[in-house]
């Protein structure tokens, strides 16, 4: 009850904050324009900064809102969302960069609601995955925008089909009983992904990101993993079969925070095609291989979906203030999700932060890692939960959890050093024993894991 009069509240506050927006398209000059017009307004809690460049050598811009810009701050999740991965596919790159001047505006207001959002969360924006596939897009305009110009990158690849095939991997070593999280890379993985998609790989490996949002259009529902179907292997005729994670019920509840949030998408019925609630599972719906979300789930630690704002890929600038307010509630209230579940510290005897620990929930065949300061974050429904903190050279340690609905619950794990012990060495015949030889030896195991996997 109190999380909903929350919303119920937050809703009022925003509502309150119609600030006056310039709904137009903006072209990649005006796209970086606007960044640096929010960053300039906001100068304390904003931060650009380029994750790289495209084929056509235009930056990967991201914006940061953060109470501490370009730090990450122990027990402070990080959040991203990614507009504009296919670049005729416009909505999703229009609605950040409305976001992002309606988070500055809003929080040099001081409405509560977003300056908590702000202070308590580290967001990131990036507003256009594939810029130059958009100036494709852009040269023809809403009216004779045909249905694929400019959806690829400039090298004409589909850059949601570009990424390290994980689901396949994942799939077979399932049936042994291998891992389903944290799935090394193939070796020659470099050599076959786009620059954008290189650039996005070695974001998401060096940032903990929690949630994350992949906006799309020529839909309207919100998409969950897994994209891939299991059985596409054994049955290419099949398209559409359903193939949930360990996080499904999960998922499900984040697809349908945004659903029931938007305007109109919780309906079901849009652009001709009904689904219930206005979510689907990815597989269920069709079945996509080497896909960006699924990626996410399987590589890192973080859960992400994929969402469908709009029937027209590139709809009309006169359209464009009837989506934002279609999608702003939405888009904060996702944002807000990152703050549910468990949370806490791994560390050693010493309080020095373990890099690397492997956090495992009883009943969930799905796991998550500590980052470089030794914090973690699992996102997870309100339950009572049994959670295990492990690390290479320390001893296990399982903690019994209760998750409510307000927010996370703190559960810190103190790790003891795991040591062997040598039996003393024999005594040869006829010969004399050292003294020191006898005593016994402490000899750690390996050092514990890196940062990054």
């Amino acid at each position: 009850m109190a999380r909903w009069l929350r919303c119920v509240a937050g809703a009022l506050l925003l509502l309150e904050g119609a600030a006056a927006l310039s709904f137009l398209h903006h072209r990649y000059e005006e796209l970086v324009q606007a960044l640096f017009r929010v960053q300039s307004q906001c100068p304390y809690v904003t931060r650009i900064y380029s994750i790289g460049r495209s084929v056509e050598g235009r930056h990967l811009y991201v914006l940061e809102f953060s109470d501490h810009p370009g730090i990450h701050e122990p027990l402070e999740p990080e959040f991203k969302y990614v507009g504009n991965m296919h670049g005729n596919e416009v909505l999703g790159r229009e609605l950040l960069l409305q976001l992002s001047e309606f988070l500055c505006e809003e929080y040099r207001r001081g409405n509560e609601r977003i300056t908590h959002l702000i202070h308590d969360t580290r967001i990131h924006i990036m507003p256009s995955m594939n810029p130059d596939g958009y100036e494709v897009a852009a040269k023809q305009g809403p009216d004779s925008n045909g249905y694929l110009t400019g959806r690829n990158n400039a090298n004409g690849v589909d850059l949601n089909r570009n990424f390290p095939d994980l689901n396949t991997f994942m799939y077979y070593s399932g049936e042994i009983s291998g891992p389903n999280h944290h799935i090394p890379l193939p070796d020659n993985w470099k050599s076959q992904v786009e620059p954008e998609t290189l650039a996005v790989i070695q974001w998401i490996s060096g940032y903990n990101f929690v949630l994350s949002a992949n906006l799309h259009g020529g839909a309207v529902v919100a998409n969950y993993p897994y994209d891939k179907s299991q059985d596409q292997r054994f049955r290419s005729h099949r398209r559409t079969v359903n193939t949930p994670t360990p996080d499904d019920k999960l998922f499900q509840k984040l697809a349908k925070t945004y659903s029931y949030a938007h305007g109109w998408m919780h309906r079901g019925w849009n652009c001709g095609d009904y689904f219930a609630d206005g979510i689907t599972n990815g597989a269920s719906w069709y079945s996509l291989s080497k896909g960006m979300q699924d990626f996410n789930y399987l590589y890192t630690n973080c859960f992400e979906i994929t969402l469908e704002l709009s029937c027209n890929k590139f709809p009309p600038k006169e359209d464009l203030e009837r989506q934002w307010m279609a999608n702003r509630e939405a888009l904060v209230a996702f944002i807000e999700e990152v703050h549910q579940g468990i949370k806490g510290m791994v560390t050693d005897e010493n309080n020095n932060g373990i890099a690397g620990a492997v956090i495992s929930v009883e009943g969930i065949s799905h796991d998550v890692t500590s980052g470089a300061m030794g914090d973690y974050f699992r996102l997870l429904l309100p339950g009572t939960y049994a959670v295990t903190a492990s690390a290479e050279g320390y001893q296990p340690q399982t903690m019994t959890t209760t998750v409510g609905p307000a927010g996370p619950s703190l559960v810190h794990f103190q790790l003891k050093q795991d040591v062997v012990r040598k039996p003393p060495e024999r005594k040869a015949s006829g010969t004399r024993v050292n003294n020191k030889a006898l005593q016994k030896k402490v000899v750690p195991r390996a050092a514990r894991r890196g940062t990054q996997r």
